[in-house]
């Protein structure tokens, strides 16, 4: 990677700049409304405040940490790489614009639509991973990229059951959501951890070979989590429970052989290693909650906070650092942010199990996660709303 010159001053930062890649304006706005969205959770939560919102609080809560926070970090990482996998143009200037205004039209409508038809509401939130899936599925196909399809797959049937969540308001398709947001980072995570860290070891002149990738035990993984997303929604709770298992052991084993350990030293990534461990994590405690009654926010705030929130963070510092033609060097204060939002998914677990009292540990938790992604912000809007150094597209 292309050092930055040090006798060259930044350029400037301009709005236009943020729709010129998919990662600049979704990577932005996905942080905004990661900051904005919980606290506003706990005020209406507590009663400080009273949104007009368009379902009910705590849906609203899932929904937005789920298909809002999610779906943009999505968009942004997905329709980036996509267009280099494949060789094809970017999506960029009017076309991102528009797809950019779905997406924020949705959490505006959600956030206070409470007097508006149901059918412009769901109809506008629905409209954005398809147009994600599409955007990207026809490059997909022409490039006849069919390892690409995985991806799509689990797109599709995360917009599934974001249909079931919107139209049912059922909780069980927001724990469907969720196993597939795991998926994703079980084929996103498993692509990307083991490869950088083979290229880092390589590059320090040791033995990249140690890091063990198996195709056959990743297509299991992901197999596993399908079937374990459709019994989890049809209620077969028994069988969910080992699936949960029998999925979490077989995440561990692919994070054993990645040997993250080995990788250590640099913050870029052992964030990615060890995010990937809350995969494990969660599936075990959601295997608790279907047999043991465990409390079921543990496994979903293990899910949502410590693996979706977690890897999030360390892909967007990675990402909008390679993109932009900077060296891949975190910004002071990033590793104070990996380890508070690590933090923040431990608080809200063990909050979870009564360990901290509800108040405390909502608010440590919500403090940490802000803290997180407020470092972010701070470090990465300027490079986000600037050009590329070296003048290259990116």
């Amino acid at each position: 990677m292309q050092a930055i010159p040090t006798d060259r001053p930044e350029p400037s930062a301009s709005l236009s700049q943020l729709f010129t890649y998919p990662f600049r304006i979704f990577f932005l706005s996905m942080t905004l409304l990661g900051m904005l969205a919980i606290p506003l959770w706990i005020l209406q939560v507590s009663g400080a405040i009273n949104l007009p919102l368009a379902m009910p609080g705590l849906f609203w809560h899932q929904h937005e940490m789920l298909f809002g926070f999610l779906s943009a970090a999505i968009a942004g990482f997905l329709l980036t790489a996509v267009c280099v996998w494949t060789q094809t143009e970017r999506t960029h200037g009017i076309r991102l614009l528009l797809l950019w205004g779905v997406w924020l039209a949705g959490r505006g409508l959600l956030a206070f639509g409470a007097e508006l038809p149901e059918w412009l509401v769901q109809g506008v939130n629905l409209a954005f991973l398809p147009l994600v899936m599409l955007d990207a599925g026809w490059r997909v196909w022409a490039a006849k990229q069919k390892r690409q399809l995985l991806i799509l797959l689990v797109l599709g049937l995360l917009w599934a059951m974001q249909i079931g969540f919107v139209t049912q308001l059922d909780p069980a398709f927001s724990y469907g959501a969720l196993i597939m947001a795991l998926a994703l980072i079980s084929i996103v995570g498993g692509r990307i951890t083991p490869a950088f860290s083979a290229g880092w070891l390589r590059q320090r002149g040791k033995d990249a070979s140690l890091v063990k990738i198996n195709p056959r035990l990743d297509l299991a993984v992901l197999v596993n989590m399908i079937l374990l997303m459709l019994v989890l929604v049809g209620g077969l709770h028994g069988l969910a429970a080992v699936l949960a298992t029998s999925a979490a052991v077989l995440m561990l084993i692919r994070l054993a052989g990645w040997k993250g350990w080995l990788v250590r030293s640099d913050p870029l990534l052992w964030i990615l290693h060890l995010s990937i461990l809350w995969v494990p994590v969660s599936l075990i405690l959601l295997a608790g909650t279907l047999v043991a009654e465990w409390p079921s926010n543990a496994w979903t705030h293990a899910a949502g906070t410590g693996a979706v929130g977690c890897l999030i963070l360390g892909v967007i510092a990675r990402v909008s650092l390679g993109h932009t033609g900077r060296p891949l060097v975190l910004p002071k204060g990033m590793v104070l942010a990996f380890v508070a939002i690590h933090l923040a998914a431990l608080v809200r677990v063990v909050t979870a199990f009564n360990l901290v009292s509800w108040q405390a540990g909502i608010g440590i938790s919500a403090l940490l996660w802000l803290l997180a992604y407020g470092i972010f912000l701070v470090r990465y809007a300027g490079i986000l709303a600037r050009p590329r150094p070296d003048g290259r597209e990116g």
